[in-house]
């Protein structure tokens, strides 16, 4: 062989050694203070907690919507739904995020990435919005939520009894899941994610999504973790999904790619808090679908040695839609399309002195309607006049509360002397209010054919 012929090897070989394998966990509907150290749960997160220990802590992350399947598009194309035109959650039959719209698993895959997804897809179940037309290798899981059944009897009055069948590699495995399946959802993509990665030791760069059904309600967890928390079956589930990230991180210690690889733990969105004990906790306003921090602002976590300081917390804002670009910068593929609305944020997550966030605002919504607009730094957050799901009585058990709709007037609040979105400043500061209500109405036109 040629001199330079060698030389390429040797280059290319040591570009591929260089890129990062990338797993992704994404929980669902798990609250801000779930794990340790974001709060303080009365049960042990030890494997949680190890990964903020060995990564950083990110403090000031947040969804643009709260709600199952619109954060999920967000958080897989980088665009925020008005573009990707994925609001709320998606119902089984209906088309789901469009593949015009490439999703990272596509953009990795084209550069050489191996891919696989294991657990909750909820972005569409025909063929043509399924895991493996999306550029996944591998899938076992099921395609919408695993309340989606007719075990619930809100749902079955709704659609009847069409089965809820869990998929594997483009086929149905189980044509329709039952209670005691419901209680191997967490073991099942953990035992699909460890074999997965064992089986890409010494090849080509990885791309592993892991997205737990759990803690969405219905809760189940396995008989061994029954009781094991001594906080109730919520308790039981954050444990055994806890187990979960141990496994994972175990099976990466012992094939050797610990430190090569980028660990990314966080949720779709804040706690379901009209089920009561069988919701998480946030220390913020509100929850899951509705625009406040208690809906869209999640715990994260980010674990990647070669470049990461260990045990920082970082309190720098950024947004899920900003982690498509960033990942793909990592891994050095380009991005598949112009109009990404994140960012590469990566100096922000390093904590890089001076790094600035390349965004100006970011923006919330539920369902169609604009609802908030905060600036980059994390520090203003517009509220624009909208209604909201306001909890009356949580539920128990599994039963679902009483809820009213409250409305929210045009308010400015400061989210890092208030996180709580109490103390309404508009008055205070109309210049700021003026330049969120603009940049919101601006962002409005770029979509003019989003509608209810």
């Amino acid at each position: 062989m040629k001199p330079f012929l060698i030389l390429l090897c040797f280059a290319i070989h040591a570009l591929a050694a260089e890129r990062p394998n990338i797993v992704l966990i994404f929980l669902d509907d798990a609250a801000y203070s779930d794990f340790h150290p974001f709060g303080k749960p009365p049960y042990a997160t030890p494997n949680v907690e190890r990964l903020a220990a060995e990564g950083v802590q990110y403090t000031r992350f947040h969804v643009p919507q709260a709600v199952c399947s619109a954060s999920r598009a967000a958080l897989l194309t980088g665009r925020y739904p008005h573009r990707n035109r994925v609001v709320n959650a998606i119902a089984p039959g209906r088309p789901g995020l469009s593949p015009k719209h490439p999703i990272i698993a596509e953009t990795l895959k084209q550069h050489g990435y191996a891919t696989a997804h294991f657990g909750k897809w909820h972005l569409g179940d025909i063929h043509a919005t399924r895991p493996m037309a999306r550029g996944f290798d591998q899938y076992a899981g099921l395609l919408v939520s695993n309340d989606m059944w007719r075990h619930n009897p809100a749902w079955r009055k709704r659609v009847g009894d069409d089965p809820l069948p869990y998929w594997e590699n483009g086929a149905i495995k189980i044509p329709d899941i039952s209670p005691d399946d419901q209680k191997h959802l967490t073991a099942w993509a953990t035992e699909g994610a460890t074999r997965f990665i064992r089986s890409q030791a010494g090849q080509k760069p990885f791309f592993l999504y892991v997205a737990h059904s759990m803690p969405h309600v219905p809760l189940y967890c396995r008989d061994e973790f029954k009781g094991k928390s001594g906080a109730g079956l919520y308790g039981d589930v954050i444990t055994e999904i806890d187990w979960s990230v141990g496994e994972i991180m175990t099976a990466l210690r012992e094939t050797g790619g610990e430190k090569d690889t980028i660990v990314l733990l966080t949720s779709d969105n804040g706690p379901w808090e009209e089920f009561g004990n069988h919701a998480g906790k946030t220390p913020f306003r509100e929850h899951k679908g509705t625009s406040f921090e208690g809906g869209v602002r999640s715990a994260l976590t980010v674990r990647f040695p070669r470049e990461l300081k260990p045990g920082a917390v970082n309190d720098h804002a950024f947004g899920s839609i900003d982690l498509y670009p960033t990942l793909a910068a990592l891994a050095g593929v380009p991005l598949q399309e112009k109009d990404t609305d994140g960012k590469n944020v990566w100096p922000l997550m390093r904590g890089d002195e001076g790094a600035r966030n390349p965004h100006r605002h970011y923006f919330i919504s539920t369902g169609w309607d604009l609802e908030a607009v905060i600036t980059s730094d994390g520090k203003w957050k517009l509220h624009l006049p909208h209604g909201y799901r306001d909890v009356i009585r949580p539920g128990h058990d599994g039963g679902r509360g009483e809820t009213k709709t409250s409305m929210i007037e045009e308010s400015l609040f400061n989210l890092i002397d208030d996180p709580s979105e109490q103390d309404n400043l508009i008055t205070k500061h109309p210049d700021i209010a003026t330049e969120l209500r603009e940049a919101g109405a601006a962002y409005l036109k770029r979509f003019p054919s989003s509608s209810k």
